[in-house]
C-alpha cells in the first residue's frame, strides 16, 4: 500500500494537473476536429491529437511507476530501452558473426546498466557502457573471423547501446541524485524532467505547423524556427511554473527546462536524420501513427544525460 507522504502528495496534484491539461488539449483538438470541412482530414490535427492520445497512455505509465518508487521506474525504462534498443538494431546491418555481442548487449549489458543505476554506483553507470561495453563487443565480434563491414556493424551496435540504454537510464538516475534536503523528493525531479521536455516537444509541433516558416534543416525535418522558439519559450515558462517541485529555485528550473527542451530537439532532429538514412517514417507501428519507443523518446534521449549531469555537477 502507498504510504501518504508529502512528495506523493505532490505527485498526485501533478498527476491531476496533468490530466486536466491533456483533457483540455482533447477538447482543444475536438474542437478544431469539427471546423475541418466534412469528408477532410486535416494531417497536422491528427498528428496532434494522437499525440496528445499516446501522451494519456505515457502519463498513466509513468505516474504508476512514479508511485511504485525506484522499482518500478526502474523496470519501465529498463523495458524502454529494451523495446528502443529492439528497433534501432532491427534496421542495423548484421551478420552472424555479431549474434553474440547482440545477445550480451540485451541480456547482459542493459540490465547490468540498470543495476548499476538502481545501486545508485555513479562512478560505474556512467562509464560502463562509454567504455567497458565500448571495448568489449568489438573484441566479441572480431573472435568470431567475420571482417565484412566490420566498423559499421561495430558502430551501429555502439550506437543503439548509446542511445537505447546509456541515455535513457539517466531518466532513472535522476532519483539517485544527492541534493542537500532534496533526498526523499529527488523522484520529482524526474516528473519535472519528462513534462518540461514533452510538453515543450509537444507545443513546439503544434505551433510549426500552424505558424513556422524558416525550417531549421530543410529537407530532413518539417521542424521550424518558430516552431522551436514557441516550444523551447513554452518549457522555461513551464519550468519556472513547476520550480516548487526543484531545487533549482524559479530561475534555475526556468534555465533546466530550457536546456532540456532545447536539446531534446536537436536530438529529435538527430533521429530524423537516421530514420531518412534508413529510409524509415517511423522506427515500428507500435502506436498506430505515432511509430514506436524511438519514436516517443527522440527528445528525452539527448535531453536525459544533459539534464542528468548539469543537475548532478551545480545542485548536488
Amino acid at each position: 500500500m502507498i504510504q501518504m507522504t508529502d512528495t506523493v502528495g505532490d505527485i498526485l496534484f501533478l498527476g491531476a494537473g496533468v490530466v486536466a491539461l491533456l483533457t483540455a488539449l482533447t477538447i482543444f483538438g475536438e474542437a478544431m476536429r469539427l471546423r475541418v470541412p466534412d469528408n477532410q482530414i486535416n494531417p497536422v490535427l491528427e498528428t496532434f491529437m494522437q499525440r496528445v492520445h499516446s501522451w494519456w497512455a505515457m502519463v498513466v505509465l509513468l505516474a504508476l511507476a512514479v508511485l511504485s518508487g525506484m522499482f518500478g521506474v526502474i523496470l519501465l525504462f529498463a523495458f524502454a530501452s529494451f523495446a528502443a534498443l529492439r528497433e534501432f538494431l532491427t534496421f542495423a546491418y548484421k551478420r552472424q558473426a555479431d549474434h553474440l555481442s547482440l545477445a550480451l548487449a540485451f541480456f547482459v549489458i542493459l540490465p547490468l546498466q540498470y543495476l548499476f543505476v538502481g545501486l545508485g554506483w555513479t562512478g560505474l553507470f556512467t562509464v560502463f557502457i562509454p567504455v567497458y561495453a565500448f571495448l568489449l563487443l568489438p573484441i566479441v565480434s572480431a573472435l568470431r573471423g567475420d571482417p565484412s563491414r566490420f566498423l559499421a556493424r561495430v558502430a551501429e551496435t555502439q550506437w543503439g547501446l548509446m542511445i537505447c540504454v546509456f541515455c535513457i537510464s539517466h531518466v532513472p538516475a535522476l532519483i539517485t541524485i544527492d541534493m542537500p534536503g532534496y533526498a526523499d523528493r529527488s523522484v520529482l525531479l524526474l516528473v519535472f524532467f519528462a513534462l518540461v521536455v514533452q510538453l515543450g516537444d509537444l507545443i513546439e509541433y503544434f505551433a510549426g505547423r500552424r505558424i513556422g516558416k524558416r525550417r531549421i534543416a530543410p529537407g530532413l525535418s518539417p521542424k521550424t524556427l518558430e516552431g522551436m522558439i514557441c516550444g523551447v519559450a513554452s518549457a522555461v515558462v513551464i519550468g519556472g511554473l513547476l520550480a516548487w517541485i526543484t531545487p533549482f529555485g524559479v530561475l534555475g528550473a526556468a534555465a533546466m527546462a530550457g536546456l532540456a527542451s532545447v536539446t531534446g530537439m536537436f536530438g529529435n532532429l538527430v533521429f530524423a536524420a537516421i530514420k531518412r538514412d534508413r529510409g524509415l517514417k517511423d522506427w515500428s507501428h507500435l502506436i498506430p501513427g505515432q511509430g514506436g519507443f524511438l519514436d516517443q523518446l527522440d527528445s528525452v534521449i539527448f535531453a536525459a544525460p544533459v539534464f542528468y549531469h548539469v543537475s548532478r555537477l551545480i545542485w548536488s
